[in-house]
């Protein structure tokens, strides 16, 4: 069994140093192997322009940020992952961090993007991966990527059996498909959401908290309340992610005809 959660809050936006703070605050008093953050966790979400978010996005390789995760993560020997922007030379990608107790594992960065992320968000470029930590088959994918079905079966696919979903969610949709996408692929999901709101100069945007959990059968182990911050931690057993039959004649990988689906990849 493993112990696996989310932090669901509000980031300030633009102050990073406050925000770092305020997580490791939080996250040095919880006692789990798997920790999830909301997208962009660091810096809030409603940029006005590029050059605004390049300001406050931070470059992997010497980033006070992932820094002090990594040292987090090593004390209290846990898996996070968490919402980033991330600096790679002229270039900036909305992206997800596995650290682990060696420090950084992996980058993820958000292949689906959303509404005006495509003004200042260069698309991800990385493919999809499975990690294992912590006896789990781990997958990321950020937010507005729920939406395409094709990234969560080509994650469960790649045999994952938990994928863990920082997101920033404005619209009302997401936490009732992910039912549907744990359902239809045998897996666990976490899906790490902020409450609260970015009033900007330039418009404001409100998000939907109800951050959750949801197990292989599409069953809702537990959602957050919508603009409350919250810490919540559950029991999960990495084996049944690991039963693909829905009855003792279907298999939901194994009945797939890949043949007459061609039309998805043209």
């Amino acid at each position: 069994m493993l112990r696996v959660g989310f932090y669901q809050f509000r980031p300030l936006f633009g102050k990073v140093a406050r925000n770092r703070d305020k997580i490791l605050r939080t996250l040095e008093r919880v006692e789990a192997d798997i920790m999830v953050l909301p997208e962009l966790a660091f810096t809030g979400y409603y940029f006005a322009d590029r050059a605004e978010l390049t300001k406050v996005a931070e470059d992997p390789s010497e980033s006070p940020t992932l820094s002090a995760l990594s040292d987090l993560c090593r004390r209290k020997q846990m898996v996070v992952v968490s919402g980033f922007a991330e600096k790679n030379e002229n270039r900036i990608y909305n992206s997800a961090v596995l650290i682990g107790p060696k420090g950084l594992i992996h980058i993820y960065r958000k292949i689906q993007l959303f509404f005006k992320e495509k003004e200042i968000f260069e698309p991800g470029n990385i493919p999809l991966q499975i990690h294992d930590v912590k006896g789990i088959r781990l997958g990321m994918m950020i937010c507005f990527d729920w939406i395409f079905p094709e990234v969560t079966r080509t994650l469960a696919l790649l045999r994952a059996d938990l994928i863990c979903h920082p997101a920033n969610l404005v619209l009302s949709y997401c936490q009732e498909a992910m039912k549907t996408r744990c359902l239809e692929n045998g897996i666990f999901a976490i899906t790490a959401n902020r409450i609260g709101a970015d009033q900007r100069p330039h418009g404001t945007l409100k998000f939907t908290g109800n951050s959750q959990i949801v197990a292989p059968k599409g069953d809702l182990i537990y959602r957050a309340r919508s603009q409350r911050e919250e810490v919540y931690i559950s029991e999960i057993d990495p084996q049944q992610a690991r039963d693909k039959n829905m009855t003792e004649f279907n298999n939901l990988f194994t009945d797939r005809r890949p043949d007459f689906y061609k039309k998805i990849c043209e």
